[in-house]
């Protein structure tokens, strides 16, 4: 599978820096799917810990292919899954989520993942929106968790449609460090991290005072 998006003028995107590995890295850099999982996996888990669950799945099935985890035998998908290092803090529930994704992207999209930004929309190249729509409705995503994957596609694969940033809402915005689009070093992650956490302090404040 080719990489998940090329930069626009011709030139390719950059390698991804999210986990600070070399190889974990490549791997989402190069291939789309994996990095939906990542994707997929990044809530209650630390961002770089879930990222790396791809690669995982890749060493211990043989492939991050969609069909082939798709059609993997669930009961021994969640041993790969659950096995330490496991996936994910809940790997058992994550197994299935990530199977489920996977069956979609074969079921809906060819098996390949980056026919969620190629393929045609409504009146021709797919709109902002319409990539938005597709990846809410992917198994285990949701509005906020589409929104931040459509950020990292524009700002780091150069997966730009039309109307992407608005599309993304804050976590299009350029500068930001509100998310996983934003993080490119070990600086960069530690910002974000930061970012997070004031924000969950603030919505603590909010609640108390509602209370």
């Amino acid at each position: 599978m080719g990489p998940p998006g090329v930069v626009q003028d011709g030139a390719m995107a950059t390698d991804l820096w999210i986990t600070g590995d070399p190889e974990t890295d490549k791997l989402l850099s190069d291939d789309a799917f994996a990095l939906l999982v990542g994707m997929l996996l990044d809530q209650q888990y630390p961002m770089e810990h879930a990222f790396a669950g791809p690669r995982k799945i890749r060493d211990r099935l043989g492939s991050i292919d969609p069909g082939a985890v798709a059609d993997a035998d669930p009961d021994e998908f969640v041993t790969l899954a659950t096995t330490p290092p496991a996936i994910h803090r809940y790997g058992r529930s994550m197994a299935g989520r990530v199977q489920a994704l996977a069956r979609a992207i074969v079921d809906d999209y060819d098996g390949d993942a980056t026919h969620l930004w190629t393929m045609p929309g409504a009146e021709g190249p797919a709109t902002g929106a319409e990539v938005l729509e597709r990846l809410r409705a992917l198994p285990g995503f949701g509005a906020q968790k589409a929104s931040i994957f459509l950020a990292l596609l524009g700002k780091q694969r150069g997966v730009q449609p039309a109307g992407w940033r608005e599309a993304a809402g804050h976590y299009g915005d350029d500068g930001s460090r509100r998310s996983i689009a934003d993080v490119t070093s070990a600086e960069s992650l530690a910002e974000v991290r930061a970012f997070k956490k004031e924000q969950k302090a603030a919505a603590k404040e909010a609640k108390a005072a509602k209370g």
